[in-house]
């Protein structure tokens, strides 16, 4: 298969303006393939040869202007086409096969009720699989969709549906879109329908999941009505579409997708076991991030795909941004969250061989597979922690002002980054350009410490930088108090470079503390009575946010080898009892957990490493007795059940289906325990089989894949090995539970001997089944437990030879350069 070039995208812009599609879909021809009828009506603005993509199973007919095309000339996925200048009729008919792995048209028949399912993700170049397109962001065009479904079927999609006398399903047409946001959705559903600001608006899940949507709906109409109204305040332009539905989908391979007036999303978002209230903030900025695509991404999209950011750089900030503003009630900061968990994402991103800018110049995005690569932290978490920096430089009136001339001007078009940077401009005085060239063109994070000077009661705090980008920052000014409390004497606005250092009045501050707020995107030192201040009385800090920006330092500093990672833990058990945060929380039991406990201590240091996780989840256990602190209490629990060493207590909580003092175990909980017994040898396959009995379902047949993959015996990992790498029968999802059971720890001896084998069973994966995959292999099936320079040296004389596809080749990249990292830290 060719993948498009920009170059060849470019050309085909030049010569076609395509008008409109009327795409007819049959699912009911089977559980293996569909029928697919595309017709599209197109101008070329002169003669020409060009193309039109398509993956069929079988490409039945294609006519351009009534006369038959040579279906045999189909070259992979593109059939050529010669063109003379004028109008045109292009007609394509196929059998189009259904995806198991999350790409093109996905089919999930349930395992609790045998209900079938299928929706599509057509994004980048998956249409291709679905019908015949003309598969590029930039040829906007009208789609027409009908849809014949089994009986007892709804079908969703951009537009408002309607059933047909015949049975037939018609979708309204859109207005213009970019190929890659159309979307189907259809099965039946289960649905619960209302209207707002005079629009129809959806949620759907599938049937087996419908009591959790349910118990959940309040919340996500009223997070959706919220960023709803809150966007109409902000933007100038009206919401562009007809309704807005969203659908809740099974093995969906990201966390949603954008499509105008049908956001998909993984259905883990309809939650069937209890979670925190920062998982619900996250479905509640999930919900705000796609919203704002339908602004940043549908209503205006871009040109090529160098300029990704432009659509999830702003639809990360304003997800976090505007949930923050409109569900303050229910989340009363997520910009905690972001710092803790989506930043730290970038960061990792930025400090590997495979970083990239934000915006990376246009050669660098060569075609439609380099493209793939840069759906990372830099697009998704550094692009919002510039926009950010931006705001806090720009001032938020101007930043507005500036994106509603954006809208104004390209509305239903394309746009890029020159036109982006220039509307802004338009807004302000400020060199918009200047700021876009040193903070979207560059790679890397810089580095922030600050440095006193002074005696007595007159000290002068500078700003040392190591990089080169200007940064607006605030610095919190902290004393100390006799009882050991620290108390904010100031907050001291700052631009790096400095002119002049800052002149504080008063005694020698017990913590200085920069980039109060989170406003910019830099790593942070502190000075060396601020260390001190930070080690002893980090929980006594006032502000939660200034608490998480200390712990993402704290976190930086293990990872470059600046605090050694038992240290970190130290610091974790003497303030992470007494933390109120339930966002800090979890990200610092999670960080200490899977990095430090899991990669940077050494196979002798670990027991004593997952010996204090253990510890401090115990405390907040005791702490979490009177169930004031639910959340609090259940990551508490989760943390006890990942650190266990010995099979007795968890095995206990599972026996009697309850954590003593609360909670009652529901099926997450049954799972992660019965889990960490597989891999601590304290079950066997006739346990697991009880409990998918138990919990039949899709969650639940992941959760059994889970544990007989880490079941600590030969046998056990043989057949686990063999069903990911010798067939290709699992779904996206089974093959990442799989994978995730396989590598332990634990049980590095065990499975050494398939650590070479991995290389050469991952690149003929991806091969055989593609991009999406190959990426699940790289993330999960990794052996990222091997934490030695044979193992590195392996992988690396592996990457040398370069024969694997551009999505498994990426993902290897990062992995040995974490794998790098951890032996750096543990030297």
């Amino acid at each position: 298969m060719s993948v498009l070039t920009r170059d060849e995208a470019q050309t085909r812009a030049q010569l076609l303006d395509v008008h409109h599609y009327r795409v007819d879909l049959d699912l009911t021809t089977g559980d293996e393939t569909f029928r697919s009828r595309s017709l599209i009506r197109f101008t070329a603005r002169a003669a020409g040869d060009t193309f039109v993509e398509l993956k069929p199973e079988t490409l039945h007919s294609a006519e351009l202007d009534g006369e038959p095309l040579d279906v045999t000339a189909l070259d992979g996925n593109r059939l050529p086409l010669t063109l003379t200048e004028g109008e045109h009729t292009l007609s394509v008919s196929t059998t189009m096969r259904y995806s198991r792995t999350g790409e093109g048209m996905h089919r999930f028949t349930d395992p609790t009720d045998g209900e079938s399912y299928v929706y599509t993700q057509l994004f980048m170049e998956d249409v291709q699989r679905v019908f015949a397109a003309f598969d590029q962001p930039d040829l906007k065009a009208v789609f027409e969709l009908g849809v014949r479904a089994p009986e007892g079927w709804t079908v969703l999609s951009n537009g408002i549906t309607e059933q047909q006398p015949d049975g037939r399903w018609q979708a309204a047409p859109t207005p213009l879109l970019s190929t890659y946001f159309v979307c189907v959705a259809a099965g039946p559903w289960h649905t619960i329908r209302t209207e707002h600001a005079g629009l129809p608006f959806g949620i759907h899940c599938r049937r087996s999941l419908a009591a959790h949507l349910d118990a959940d709906a309040d919340e996500i109409l009223a997070v959706t009505k919220a960023c709803y109204d809150r966007y109409h305040e902000k933007f100038d332009e009206p919401y562009p579409f007809d309704s807005y539905d969203q659908a809740f989908v099974p093995e969906f391979n990201a966390g949603a997708m954008e499509n105008p007036g049908l956001v998909t999303f993984r259905d883990e978002f309809v939650f069937r076991s209890a979670v925190t209230v920062t998982e619900r903030q996250t479905r509640a900025m999930v919900i705000a991030h796609e919203m704002a695509h339908m602004w940043f991404g549908d209503l205006v999209t871009l040109r090529w795909w160098d300029d990704i950011w432009l659509n999830e750089s702003f639809a990360e900030y304003m997800g976090f941004q505007t949930v923050n503003e409109a569900c303050s009630d229910l989340f009363p900061d997520t910009w905690i969250d972001f710092g803790v968990t989506r930043k730290a994402w970038g960061y990792e991103a930025d400090q590997r061989p495979s970083t990239h800018p934000v915006a990376p110049d246009p050669e660098a995005v060569p075609d439609t597979a380099s493209a793939l690569l840069n759906f990372d932290g830099i697009s998704y978490a550094k692009g919002a922690s510039a926009l950010r920096q931006l705001v806090a430089w720009l001032g938020e009136k101007d930043f507005l002002a500036g994106i509603n001339i954006h809208f104004k001007r390209h509305k239903f078009g394309n746009a890029t980054l020159a036109d982006f940077i220039d509307n802004l401009a338009a807004a302000t005085d400020r060199d918009v350009h200047a700021w876009a060239e040193r903070w979207l063109r560059t790679t890397g994070v810089d580095t922030l410490t600050p440095r006193l000077t002074g005696e007595g009661t007159h000290w002068q705090l500078h700003v040392d930088r190591d990089g080169s980008r200007p940064h607006r920052i605030r610095a919190a000014i902290h004393d100390r108090q006799p009882d050991g409390e620290l108390v904010l004497r100031e907050r001291r606005e700052i631009d790096v470079p400095q002119e002049a250092p800052a002149e504080l009045n008063g005694p020698r501050p017990a913590l200085v503390v920069l980039n109060d707020g989170d406003l910019t995107y830099a790593k942070l030192r502190f000075d060396e009575v601020s260390q001190e201040t930070v080690l002893r009385g980090l929980s006594r800090i006032p502000d939660p946010l200034t608490r998480a920006v200390v712990w993402n330092a704290l976190r930086d500093m293990v990872r470059d080898g600046d605090l050694a990672p038992a240290d970190y833990l130290e610091v974790a058990l003497a303030h992470l009892p007494e933390e109120t945060e339930l966002a800090l929380v979890q990200g610092v039991l999670g960080f200490a957990r899977t990095q430090i406990a899991d990669r940077y201590v050494t196979e002798e240091e670990r027991p004593a490493a997952l010996a204090t996780i253990g510890e401090i989840a115990r405390a907040l256990l005791r702490r979490t007795e009177d169930g004031e602190a639910p959340g609090l209490r259940l990551t508490a629990v989760r943390a006890c059940i990942d650190s266990a060493t010995t099979p007795d207590k968890i095995a206990t909580w599972l026996d009697e289906g309850t954590v003593h003092g609360g909670p009652e175990l529901d099926p997450e909980l049954r799972w992660r325990i019965l889990a960490r017994l597989a891999v601590l040898g304290a079950t066997d396959e006739s346990v697991i089989a009880a409990e998918l009995e138990r919990d039949p379902s899709a969650t639940g047949q992941e959760g059994a894949a889970r544990c007989r993959a880490a079941l600590p015996a030969p046998e056990a990992k043989a057949a686990a090995w063999s069903s990911l790498f010798d067939s290709d029968d699992l779904s996206n999802y089974l093959f990442t539970a799989t994978a995730q059971g396989f590598w332990q720890p634990e049980q590095a001896g065990l499975v050494r001997e398939y650590v070479p084998r991995f290389y050469e069973a991952a690149v003929a994966l991806g091969d055989r089944r593609g991009p999406a995959m190959a990426e699940a292999a790289g993330r999960y099936a990794f052996p990222s437990y091997a934490i030695d320079e044979e193992s590195l040296a392996l992988g690396e004389s592996h990457l040398a030879e370069d024969t694997m596809i551009p999505a498994l080749h990426r993902k290897l990249v990062d992995q040995l350069d974490d794998l790098r990292r951890a032996l750096r830290v543990r030297g």
